[in-house]
């Protein structure tokens, strides 16, 4: 703990004396925090708005900073620092890493299912279009469909559309755009199959045979060094970056990125630990379900660091407004051009500013100076915002309108007025008498095009984005039911039906959206007006799916899974009579054309399941362990039960086999940006070790969504489906 005095301060770079009140800091709890704490806050300030006014940046900034760099050589010393990681050549490129994204393969925009190709240039130019593109991404093809089955991490980059070798021509298409590629890798993947190596040597291996340059480390708050130290044994260094914020400071010196989460949102904006503590060091912040991110926006240019625009999460679509999008497009071109004044070692922020509620950061280079601005007020601020040292030959620039600048020149300091919007953003470029700037005007007529259009004209709404629902064409009508298939009666349903996605609360966006839901949600609930139908009374079965694929010659397009354990082109002995799995929406579909019927639509399925009672299971209110087949929790999965070996779990219509055996196929839905399909009955494989596998719905009111990309991947070990036709 140290003590403010009353003595004036030695003159802060760039800066003018303070005088400080008697206040005491502490900087001993920094050390396991990702933001530190704000200058002027004794301890014990409250987090409440009440009082903020009271706090008086400018005269505390200059003790606290001068503290802190104590601090930062400290702390420094005590993990041994080295430096090393962030001089070399290729891996410097973090540093300029500036807006990064987590991207699903299942969106639209990047993989194309009815051509079967990726689409990655499509991808790019929408982000381009809509926030000026991306430095990095994430190809994220694991969670949250992993646990379906038995299928591994690293199983489930196989089998992507392609392969592995088609994986290496998307990354391919991102380096051709100068887009870096990260692959994700999760320590809590320990249920499904065993990979029979560690996760760094199997990542690593995967690294450089598609071509990545990052290992993203899911849930972890520092990738261990076992992963960077497999790749530069491969001879394919990477930069690792944590999913969560670093927890060990030593970490620091391996992961020369990171994520950023939960930046307090306060009058103050907060100063990010490791940034600090390294300011090459690339944090790219991450708020995955913020609609409004105007904080997070003013918190990545106040520390000149970058931003991770995801906004496919899991498949619920959380664009930028337009106003945030147009807001991290002029950040980004800004950070971009002037990225190695933003990893100077003399950062510099809270840089005493001239207006209440508007904050600076100073950036200091070799004849050049920039400081980044944000105004936290909700209102408009005109005149002068700043007072820099002033040299004879000094030029400045407002960098977010393009324009050259004509400061007043006052005792030595230049006296720089420029306009900021409410909740908006600045940023001061000077240059002294030897820089050339002869690309500068370029950059400042962009910067002033951009200008023309002010943030505050840019809507701010969030909306949640339609989806459609997969039309299913009727069949002929039977009067009776066909063989093997059971009569479900017209009647009054009360249709109440949950998603158990793992994350997305109760979002709007989340799960389905119904015919008659004017949004997608995770609670649904109607009354429903019954036709009757006919539905097989057991899923489909081995022998059954092989007479159609022999009289019908079925052979799909992409057919890597299909049909996966069957041997020599046919079922395995014994298997006849058990339901068919490793078929796709697609596949399955076509069986139903085949044969004269169709897929139940989701609601058909439970009215069969479940009568018009609302009982929670095909049985009854109570789970009964001997209508099911028998829970597998191993590491592989087990051939489904044989259909018919549960009577006893019929529901009142005397429908077979519906919980607890297999997943069965029903609708798909489709947004722009994502196909799902909606999966009813759970299936007897819980892999353990984790609740982030794709979690079971074995209650008549609950189904899952599984992400649909393309049939290769999609095709499961434990998803098979049944029929339905229209009765007369």
């Amino acid at each position: 703990m140290t003590s403010a005095t009353d003595n004036p301060l030695p003159e802060p770079a760039g800066g003018t004396p303070r005088r400080l009140p008697k206040t005491e800091y502490k900087f001993s709890h920094v050390t396991t925090q990702r933001y530190l704490p704000t200058p002027g806050k004794a301890p014990g300030w409250p987090f409440a708005e009440i009082g903020h006014w009271k706090i008086d940046v400018n005269a505390t900034s200059a003790d606290w900073i001068s503290e802190l760099r104590d601090w930062r050589r400290e702390h420094l010393t005590r993990i041994g620092y080295d430096d090393a990681n962030y001089r070399r050549p290729e891996l410097q490129w973090a540093q300029r890493n500036f807006v990064h994204a987590q991207m699903m393969v299942e969106d639209r925009y990047f993989y194309d299912p009815e051509e079967g190709r990726y689409t990655v240039d499509r991808y790019l130019d929408d982000l381009e279009r809509r926030f000026g593109g991306l430095d990095s991404v994430l190809i994220w093809y694991v969670y949250p469909n992993i646990g379906i089955d038995d299928r591994n991490q690293f199983d489930m980059a196989r089998d992507l559309p392609g392969g592995l070798e088609g994986l290496r021509g998307a990354v391919a298409d991102f380096h051709r755009r100068g887009v870096k590629v990260f692959l994700p890798t999760m320590p809590w993947d320990n249920g499904t199959r065993e990979q029979g190596e560690a996760d760094w040597h199997a990542v690593a291996k995967l690294v450089k045979e598609v071509g990545a340059d990052g290992i993203n480390g899911d849930t972890y708050n520092g990738v261990p060094r076992a992963f960077f130290d497999a790749c530069d044994a491969l001879g394919r260094p990477v930069v690792v970056q944590p999913e969560s914020t670093i927890s060990a400071e030593e970490q620091l010196i391996w992961n020369v990125q990171s994520w950023g989460k939960k930046a307090p949102n306060e009058v103050i904006p907060p100063v990010a630990k490791f940034k600090w503590l390294e300011p090459r060091h690339m944090i790219n912040y991450e708020n995955r379900w913020g609609r409004d991110r105007n904080h997070d926006l003013q918190y990545i240019f106040f520390n000149g660091i970058g931003y991770n625009a995801w906004e496919n999460i899991w498949g619920i679509w959380n664009q930028f407004t337009p106003r945030d999008a147009e807001a991290l497009r002029r950040i980004a071109t800004i950070e971009r051009k002037f990225a190695p004044l933003l990893v100077s070692m003399d950062w510099t922020p809270y840089f005493p500013t001239l207006q209440a509620g508007v904050f600076a950061s100073r950036f200091p280079g070799d004849g050049q100076v920039l400081w980044t601005l944000v105004n936290r007020n909700e209102y408009d601020l005109e005149g002068e915002q700043i007072a820099v040292p002033h040299q004879p030959g000094n030029r400045y620039f407002d960098l977010w309108q393009g324009a050259e600048l004509r400061p007043q020149v006052i005792d030595g300091h230049a006296v720089v007025a420029f306009a900021m919007e409410a909740r908006g953003f600045g940023a001061l470029l000077v240059a002294d008498a030897r820089q050339d700037l002869a690309d500068l005007p370029g950059f400042l007529a962009l910067m002033a095009g951009f200008a023309k259009t002010p943030l505050s004209s840019l809507s701010r709404q969030w909306r949640a984005i339609p989806q459609q629902l997969t039309p299913i064409a009727a069949t002929q009508r039977h009067a009776r039911a066909p063989e093997g298939m059971v009569t479900v009666p017209a009647g009054e349903f009360v249709f109440a039906v949950g998603g158990v996605e793992i994350e997305g609360q109760t979002w709007e966006g989340l799960d389905v959206q119904y015919p008659w839901e004017s949004s997608p949600r995770r609670h649904h609930r109607r009354r429903m007006a019954m036709q009757a139908f006919h539905i097989d009374r057991h899923p489909v079965t081995h022998a059954q799916f092989k007479r159609f694929v022999d009289d019908s010659g079925y052979a799909p397009r992409d057919a890597h899974n299909f049909l996966r354990d069957w041997q020599d082109g046919a079922p395995r002995p014994g298997w006849e009579n058990r339901p068919v799995t490793w078929v796709s929406l697609e596949d399955a579909r076509a069986y139903a054309q085949w044969a004269g019927k169709r897929l139940p639509h989701e609601w058909e399925w439970q009215y069969a399941a479940q009568g018009n009672d609302g009982r929670l299971y095909p049985w009854g209110d109570q789970w009964r362990d001997d209508a099911v087949p028998p829970v597998n929790r191993g590491r592989r999965v087990l051939p489904p039960a044989e259909v018919g070996a549960y009577p006893q779990g019929a529901s009142p219509f005397g429908v077979e086999d519906l919980v607890g055996g297999i997943w069965q196929w029903t609708d798909e839905y489709a947004d722009e940006h994502t196909r799902a399909a909606v999966l009813r009955g759970g299936s007897a494989y819980q892999p353990q070790t984790s609740h982030w596998y794709f979690p079971q719905a074995y209650r008549l009111d609950q189904h899952g969504k599984y992400l649909l990309m393309a049939p290769c991947k999609d095709r499961s070990a434990m998803v098979g489906f049944r029929c339905v036709v229209d009765a007369e």
